[in-house]
């Protein structure tokens, strides 16, 4: 099995785009984001005990999620958004396995949002990697990526690991307060570093 670096960080903070860099640097790239989109895509394999939990009124006309009505609902009551991670979480867990034993680099990156908000991949990473920006900063690329409202991300925020807690956590912290070049410097030192910890 490679070495493997848990890669978190708060919405906003620019989880993809690191991993996108460790990507071109041709490092194996395990996104949950990307999973939990397939699963629940038209016939993904969460999508008939989704339906059976929540009702047809949750599922598009072409047969995915219904993303923006889940997710007014799962914001809305704590509880529904524990019935939904518990019929995701499992596949979702699985399927990365699954793809770490198919990992070919030297280190493998699995990208989780809610890595420090979960125990279920202690198990699976070496070591933990934060993506990090001042809490305004997150507010602002939020909004401009994905057209919420300053409430709605604060909403999204309230229920992740506060800031200090990430950073506590954390093995290595990339500071993503400034612009995308010292983003990829600071990806590509990581990167050096753990493939010296890939070969001991």
């Amino acid at each position: 099995m490679t070495f493997v670096v848990g890669l978190t960080g708060g919405i906003g903070c620019g989880k993809s785009i690191a991993s996108a860099f460790f990507s071109d640097l041709g490092i194996d790239v395990i996104d949950t984001d990307e999973i939990s989109r397939q699963l629940t895509q038209p016939k993904g394999a969460a999508i008939a005990v989704i339906q059976d939990t929540f009702g047809d009124v949750f599922i598009t006309g072409d047969g995915a999620l219904d993303r923006s009505r889940m997710r007014d609902l799962i914001f809305s009551d704590d509880s529904f958004r524990l019935k939904l991670e518990k019929i995701l979480h499992p596949l979702i867990l699985n399927e990365t396995a699954r793809r770490i034993t198919a990992a070919q680099s030297p280190y493998s990156i699995v990208v989780v949002p809610l890595l420090l908000e979960t125990q279920d991949y202690n198990d699976m990473v070496q070591r933990i990697l934060v993506v990090d920006c001042d809490e305004q900063v997150q507010i602002e690329r939020t909004i401009a990526r994905s057209q919420l409202s300053e409430q709605q991300v604060k909403a999204i925020m309230a229920t992740q690991v506060p800031r200090p807690a990430r950073q506590q956590n954390a093995d290595d912290i990339i500071a993503n307060n400034q612009d995308i070049g010292n983003l990829k410097k600071q990806v590509t030192a990581l990167h050096h570093k753990y493939m010296e910890f890939s070969n001991t």
